[in-house]
């Protein structure tokens, strides 16, 4: 599974019942094989994903994908890949609210 995949597939794996009164727009901007722009929106209860970045998002990660699949998959500590450049997030107070719901902790 590419990173682009694991971002299409959110909105399957997103229990409704856990976006109860939540909005946001994430911004990933993935580079290397597998990547690319994607936007993921939380409105209305849902989750959505759709290709290119739409809309003023809240936060915004960029990575290469290998670097962000070690990151989902448990091969690199999320905070170390932060702090050594391989992830970007602009709004870590964002990510965290949502990484719980997304499957990512």
């Amino acid at each position: 599974m590419t990173a682009k995949e694991f971002l299409f597939a959110l909105p399957e794996k997103v229990k409704p019942e856990t976006l109860d009164g939540l909005e946001t727009t994430f911004h990933f901007n993935i580079s290397g094989e597998g990547g690319g722009q994607v936007t993921v929106h939380v409105k209305d209860g849902k989750c959505t994903a759709e290709e290119g970045l739409q809309g003023e998002a809240r936060c915004v990660v960029a990575a290469k994908e290998d670097n962000l699949m070690n990151v989902l998959k448990g091969k690199i500590n999320p905070l170390m890949a932060i702090l050594t450049g391989k992830l970007t997030i602009s709004n870590q107070g964002e990510m965290l609210k949502y990484a719980k719901i997304f499957g990512l902790m």
